[in-house]
């Protein structure tokens, strides 16, 4: 796994179509227009009424040509109904650039459903619509030009990281692209066990939820590990290790953790077969 920035400053593409405009792809596309992209150079393609930022071209077919890249975007149960509105017409040469965020469809699976140039994975996560998020990505085929590209256009989103294995995408997606389920499910138990033990719960949801976004934002800045860090809380004896002892007791956070991230992940993988039929 590996990470990469925007040191070369490559130029972004110029024209960008989104298929599909729900959750996650909005979220995207709000974020890149908040960072500074011209709304111009969007183009969403959805048969709803998505609300979308000022300036954001609407239309619910697709229009001519191709754009300079695509943002594949719909359910990936989807996938086989939106793809032929694309590939059924001739539009003059191929798609130079397709990016998609369909969980568990493969590269293969996209690239025998669409001509294009380079075919691009990408796991993002609710926080980038905040900047705060997580930018998975794969591609065999996309040169560093391309990738120093696409880093560039995912900058915005959070932390960008390039994944080595395609296998491994599964497990990305579990961590990453539901991880925010996850967290959130730990933030309402710790509000929901300080209001078993009395504190009111509209105050007990505040202070859990301000905690673990401080305590997010120091490990991310910290030179010592999430690990070590705990450690340093918890002083011998005190409270801090007592409940950590209840965590740790026969390694029960992380097997609890690692089913999570395993059912998550079979579920991916039950989508690429899907997907590969």
């Amino acid at each position: 796994m590996t990470e990469s920035g925007n040191a070369t400053n490559p130029e972004l593409p110029k024209s960008i179509w989104l298929i599909g405009c729900g959750n996650m792809a909005g979220a995207i596309l709000r974020r890149w227009v908040d960072a500074g992209m011209d709304p111009a150079i969007f183009t969403v393609i959805d048969p709803g009424e998505p609300k979308l930022p000022a300036g954001i071209t609407h239309v619910a077919e697709p229009p001519a040509g191709w754009p300079e890249a695509m943002l594949l975007g719909v359910k990936p149960q989807m996938l086989d109904k939106v793809a032929p509105l694309y590939t059924d017409v001739d539009r003059g040469g191929k798609l130079p650039l397709l990016i998609s965020i369909l969980a568990g469809v493969e590269e293969s699976a996209l690239a025998r459903r669409f001509d294009a140039d380079a075919v691009v994975r990408l796991m993002p996560n609710l926080p980038v619509a905040i900047g705060k998020g997580v930018a998975g990505l794969y591609s065999s085929n996309a040169d560093t030009a391309l990738r120093d590209k696409v880093s560039a256009l995912m900058d915005p989103l959070g932390l960008v990281e390039w994944i080595d294995n395609e296998q491994l995408f599964d497990v990305v997606t579990a961590l990453a692209g539901s991880g925010p389920g996850f967290v959130y499910r730990v933030i309402d138990a710790l509000a929901e066990g300080a209001k078993a033990l009395g504190l009111p719960g509209d105050q007990a949801l505040r202070m859990a939820t301000a905690t673990v976004e401080g305590s997010a934002t120091l490990a991310a800045n910290a030179d010592e590990t999430p690990g070590e860090l705990a450690d340093k809380v918890a002083s011998p004896g005190g409270s801090t290790r007592e409940g950590l002892n209840v965590l740790d007791a026969d390694q029960a956070i992380q097997k609890l953790m690692t089913a999570t991230l395993a059912a998550a992940t079979r579920r991916n993988q039950e989508l690429a077969a899907a997907a590969r039929d």
